[in-house]
């Protein structure tokens, strides 16, 4: 009996670890396949759920994985690579996300060329035959470096260069001047893809033409690179000195502005406070000498208005006169005045000469 109790223990445990694929809820789930979202509208059981709150949730769980599982697998599959996968749907809801939606990654100069081409890219080969070693090595990585040494232990001199030429030494400079290359491609491949404006100094590198900005800030800074920092050159025929953002630290000798040091929180205070009371104690200068030769040059200007418009006195007659033409004209004419004072005895009297 004893027997027959333990294979009845283990078959219970075994029932228990692999439970059955079908599960019964009182309503259906809320499935989108398309998110591998499953909702449960179900109300909780509170008194299985205060018993033992872990394996409550854990069997719910369990359950609601289950079935969607379970539609799934009801969808049609596919054999790819030796696996079997399904086709999930379109997804119904919409989840958020936390960051945006990852942008294509933007082609390559080589990139753009081959796919114009219509060249295609193949499987090199991990590692090739050396006859000269006798041996498999590798096409790259650290274990081809070691195979170039080892294979290129002596290197003949060209009759055109000088025999105590360092060839190893010209070889790795060489290879250092193509990785830089490579390295400045790449930059310029992230610039072209973010539409960033590479700065140039002097001449372009490139192909590409030079704007007439770009063309005078390289004519400025090369003459200025003098040992007189460009005080002896003579300027060319309509030269124009460059001008903009960024180009007075580029000339060599220019006086920089020194930058003022990040004030603190109270000199910011104590400087907003002196601000405010200049705004407000700021009064209007008055000149009091000039304010007095107004008011007395208006009265003036107002006493001659005064006299033209008054009658003319007493004593003074109006005479009438025709000028050519049928205008007549009325003015006013004074009675000459007597000359004051005596005659000078010592001057001599005009009158007519006699024959």
């Amino acid at each position: 009996m004893d027997i027959v109790n333990e294979i009845l223990e283990k078959e219970q445990k075994k029932a228990e670890k692999y439970k059955p694929i079908t599960v019964e809820k009182h309503l259906d789930l809320e499935l989108d396949i398309g998110t591998l979202l499953a909702s449960d509208t179900n109300d909780l059981d509170p008194k299985a759920l205060q018993a033992n709150k872990d394996d409550y949730l854990q069997a719910l769980t369990r359950d609601n994985t289950q079935l969607l599982l379970n539609k799934i697998w009801e969808l049609p599959t596919e054999r790819v690579d030796e696996a079997i996968v399904v086709r999930l749907p379109e997804p119904k809801t919409v989840l958020p996300r936390a960051k945006p939606c990852p942008k294509p990654k933007p082609l390559t100069k080589w990139q753009e060329f081959a796919k114009a081409k219509g060249i295609t890219k193949k499987k090199k080969d991990k590692v090739q035959w050396d006859e000269q070693l006798q041996k498999w090595v590798p096409l790259y990585g650290f274990k081809k470096a070691s195979a170039e040494k080892e294979k290129n232990w002596l290197i003949e001199v060209p009759q055109n260069l000088d025999p105590m030429t360092d060839m190893f030494e010209k070889k790795a400079s060489e290879k250092s001047e193509k990785v830089a290359k490579n390295e400045l491609q790449r930059l310029k491949n992230i610039a072209r893809a973010r539409k960033v404006k590479i700065p140039r100094v002097g001449l372009p590198v490139t192909s590409d033409k030079a704007s007439a900005t770009q063309l005078d800030t390289a004519a400025t800074v090369a003459k200025a690179s003098t040992a007189s920092l460009g005080k002896f050159q003579d300027k060319l025929p309509k030269e124009k000195e460059a001008r903009g953002k960024g180009i007075h630290e580029l000339i060599p000798g220019k006086e920089r502005k020194r930058k003022l040091p990040i004030p603190t929180p109270q000199q910011e205070r104590e400087n907003n406070l002196n601000m405010l009371d200049n705004i407000l104690n700021k009064r209007p200068k008055i000149d009091m000498d000039k304010a007095v030769a107004k008011h007395i040059h208006e009265e003036q200007v107002h006493r001659s208005e005064e006299k033209k418009n008054t009658k003319p006195a007493k004593g003074k007659r109006n005479f009438k006169t025709k000028q050519k033409g049928n205008n007549p004209t009325n003015f006013s004419a004074k009675k000459p005045k007597a000359g004051k004072g005596q005659r000078n005895p010592g001057k001599k009297a005009g009158g007519r000469k006699r024959r």
